[in-house]
């Protein structure tokens, strides 16, 4: 029997607003509230519902014989908390079902794991940890922001203690073979990978709605025949989506949402089923190890990470944003380090790409600025006021390893208090115990605190005060 992986993906990110050169030092907020309201509300009514309701029916009318995943960034989480919080409900109502499954990521949809391994280890479990105490229960399968993987991600995946991990099938990795497998990641074994059938998953984000497609109309029966025709070895496909797919960028009165629905039912006749990533590597095993060592990605026809990493441009943005990551860290400013999350989110980057249709890329499409410049020189004029508030925080003029120096000493001085401060209430205690009991002790030493110095006397010689008690004779 084939198994069908479906990936619903969401993530929002903090969109900035326009910031001016003048605005620097001057205004320290940074967000298009009102375009994030517009754009998140929107796309919950008429894609991130819709979708969750015809999931939650697809589950109840197969008795939970329909599974699937769902990937969602810590931003949307916060966005659809703060704008659209019934469907923080839908997808409580899913995970209770058991027949969903929430996958591990990135907080902010970041690309960290390219930029700096230890914000990358820091925002997966930050995310996790966000989703245990939404959903109930803690991620154990992998999928990076728009599942950019390589040979050294694979090792930071697997510290963290996961065993399964998503990535996208590219062509130009897997050559003559087919992503309908489990494979294993070569640096780390005991990882497994799952890759997606991106000519499946497109067939349905793609063509769908095009007439001019060969094979248009796309109907239920037609796409479960197409999986169930592949080869009896071939057992696992990942289809990998964004939600908003179902209802945006195919409006629900294409009948997507009924092709959905159909599905089930046709994929139990012909001995198809639905499943989640975890009971999959659960029952099959690796065929073989996949050794990937440079950076792959689902986006656009390159399948790399040209995307965000592609010119001078971005670049830059990048080594200027993690050039300060351990400064960022090392602080305790509550809306430093929240400016920090939002400002890492990869889309700002790639609204950065100059890329063209000719790369199979249409980054314009999705960008709120008139060019790929604009959208550098917003994002760096928010940098540099971020920029000067780390520098009131940790002044450049002290190293990142004398800073460190100075805090841990701070840390151990601030301990060593904390531990004198324990022992002078214990032996007070003990004191007060003795004297009640009329007991008797051994010779102990009581602190007495002095009055505060005052400015220009001499300080006192630490006193020290013994005290004795002598048992009474009856």
């Amino acid at each position: 029997m084939k198994s069908v992986c479906f990936y619903f993906t969401i993530h929002q990110p903090y969109r900035l607003k326009r910031y001016r050169f003048f605005d620097i030092g001057n205004d320290h907020y940074y967000y298009d509230d009102f375009a994030d309201d517009d754009i998140i509300t929107r796309l919950a009514n008429t894609s991130y519902i819709p979708m969750a309701d015809t999931l939650l029916d697809m589950i109840k009318k197969t008795n939970g014989g329909f599974k699937c995943s769902i990937c969602i960034s810590g931003t949307a989480i916060e966005q659809l908390q703060m704008y659209v919080p019934e469907f923080i409900d839908k997808l409580r109502q899913l995970a209770d079902t058991g027949c969903v499954e929430f996958l591990s990521g990135t907080y902010a949809h970041s690309l960290a794991s390219l930029e700096d391994p230890e914000e990358f280890l820091r925002e997966v479990k930050m995310h996790d940890d966000l989703i245990q105490s939404l959903f109930g229960k803690r991620p154990t399968v992998f999928a990076n922001t728009e599942l950019i993987y390589d040979d050294d991600i694979a090792l930071l995946i697997k510290s963290m203690g996961f065993n399964t991990a998503v990535t996208d099938g590219a062509k130009h990795i897997l050559g003559w073979k087919s992503p309908n497998y489990v494979y294993s990641a070569a640096t780390a074994p005991d990882l497994k990978l799952l890759l997606t059938n991106d000519k499946l998953a497109e067939d349905i984000s793609r063509n769908f709605n095009n007439p001019e497609w060969d094979e248009y109309p796309l109907t239920a029966d037609k796409y479960i025949r197409w999986i169930a025709s592949l080869p009896e070895e071939e057992q696992v496909i990942n289809l990998y989506l964004s939600m908003d797919t179902f209802g945006s960028f195919l409006p629900g009165y294409t009948g997507i949402f009924d092709f959905m629905k159909a599905l089930p039912a046709f994929g139990k006749e012909s001995g198809v089923e639905f499943t989640t990533p975890s009971d999959v590597v659960a029952k099959l095993k690796p065929v073989g190890e996949l050794s990937i060592p440079y950076p792959i990605s689902d986006i656009d026809e390159a399948r790399d990470v040209s995307a965000w990493k592609g010119n001078e441009l971005q670049r830059e943005a990048l080594n200027k944003l993690y050039g300060v990551a351990e400064r960022v860290n090392m602080c305790s400013d509550r809306r430093l380090k929240q400016d920090w999350e939002y400002l890492q989110s990869s889309d700002h980057f790639y609204y950065m790409s100059t890329k063209n249709m000719a790369d199979g890329a249409d980054h314009a499409a999705f960008s709120p600025y008139d060019s790929p410049f604009a959208a550098f020189t917003n994002y760096m004029n928010v940098l540099a006021d971020f920029l000067v508030r780390v520098e009131e925080q940790f002044p450049e003029s002290i190293d990142n390893e004398e800073l460190n120096s100075l805090l841990l000493t701070i840390r151990n001085q601030a301990s060593e208090i904390d531990s004198l401060k324990k022992e002078v209430k214990s032996m007070r205690t003990n004191i007060e115990n003795s004297d009640e009991d009329d007991a008797p002790v051994s010779e102990e030493l009581v602190v007495v605190e002095e009055e505060p110095k005052k400015k220009g006397t001499r300080k006192p010689a630490a006193k020290k005060t013994t005290t004795k008690k002598a048992k009474a004779a009856k």
